[in-house]
């Protein structure tokens, strides 16, 4: 009996296997007619067809690391610098004139920055994100202080290791500790949070501190003696710790980053690379939209954090994709695209 099973997995793989090389010649063989019909490579067809942005940039991503030309496949990861040699060695390979097709280079130039950049954004973060907070080093010690000061500014710190701290949401007297999971990127968003959007960063902390009344429902007074109610409906658990949060969002924003879904936000509102101020931004929306998340999901208490990251994580997947969607609209950019 294991026999067959084994000979069933071995053929079902075979077939698959044959599949996906039919698949492929299929697929190079209508492209050449395509080409031979139109007079246009792939490439030269997206980006005369396909408005720019997100779905004009990762169409040109797809065609250049499926590309059988290794040269094209590396086009996708060479240096910035590289790139304009790059894309005339694109053009001769492909037989393109560029005095006939001078906006094709220029569309080209945009989609690969934007490749590249996405790239070498990664790399930054997971530099910060590898980082731990040292509290010997001044730099980090300073950027600490100053987020107490931006969202506390009218409440002095009374000294380094407080238990002021869980004011603004950490765990202990100890800041640090708290960064372990995320570094210094951690950090680094939640300064850029409250130095940029001081107002937004500064309510959202004490609407996360302020004790919630809840109405008691038959089902949930069911649950509980009415001492135990009494005690939870006012129980500021309800609300959650903002630094804390903002460090899991942290969190969602670099697994988003690194998973490659923040590309169709990234590619929609960048011109051309992305940087770490359009991820600091985009974390500045997550925490604006998974503070309001929170409030319509209502959660009985803290414990049901994980359940509510988890639903909103899936919201803003379904939402990136959208080729169209941009995260941040009022920061796209992408009326400065060129378009041809």
């Amino acid at each position: 009996m294991m026999g067959g099973a084994v000979q069933q997995d071995a053929h079902r793989m075979f077939v698959q296997v044959c599949l996906y090389f039919y698949c492929k010649c299929l697929w190079r063989c209508l492209k050449f007619v395509v080409r031979k019909l139109t007079g246009r490579c792939e490439l030269q067809r997206i980006c005369y067809n396909t408005k720019p942005g997100a779905g004009r940039t990762m169409k040109i991503e797809t065609s250049l690391r499926s590309s059988k030309n290794k040269v094209l496949q590396n086009a996708v990861s060479v240096h910035p610098d590289a790139i304009e040699k790059t894309i005339d060695t694109i053009m001769e390979l492909k037989k393109i004139n560029p005095d006939v097709n001078p906006q094709l280079g220029v569309s080209l130039q945009g989609c690969l920055l934007q490749i590249v950049g996405y790239r070498n954004l990664i790399a930054q973060v997971e530099k910060l994100r590898r980082e731990p907070y040292d509290s010997e080093d001044p730099q980090h010690e300073e950027m600490l202080l100053k987020l107490w000061k931006c969202l506390k500014p009218d409440s002095p710190l009374e000294a380094r290791i407080s238990k002021q701290w869980c004011e603004i949401g950490f765990q202990g007297d100890d800041p640090k500790t708290d960064f372990r999971g995320m570094g210094l990127l951690g950090l680094y968003n939640l300064l850029f949070f409250a130095e940029r959007d001081a107002a937004a960063a500064q309510q959202i902390l004490s609407d996360s501190l302020q004790p919630k009344y809840r109405e008691v429902s038959k089902e949930e007074l069911s649950k509980f003696t009415k001492a135990e109610w009494e005690k939870k409906k006012f129980d500021k658990a309800i609300g959650y710790s903002f630094a804390i949060v903002g460090i899991n969002i942290t969190d969602l924003a670099y697994n988003l980053l690194v998973s490659g879904a923040l590309k169709t936000h990234f590619y929609n509102v960048a011109p051309e690379a992305p940087t770490l101020s359009h991820f600091q931004q985009t974390f500045c929306y997550l925490m604006h939209e998974f503070h309001k998340f929170w409030i319509e999901e209502d959660p009985l208490d803290i414990m049901e954090f994980n359940r509510v990251r988890e639903k909103f994580h899936k919201r803003i997947i379904k939402q990136l994709q959208n080729p169209n969607m941009a995260l941040c609209p009022h920061f796209a950019a992408s009326e400065s695209l060129i378009n041809l």
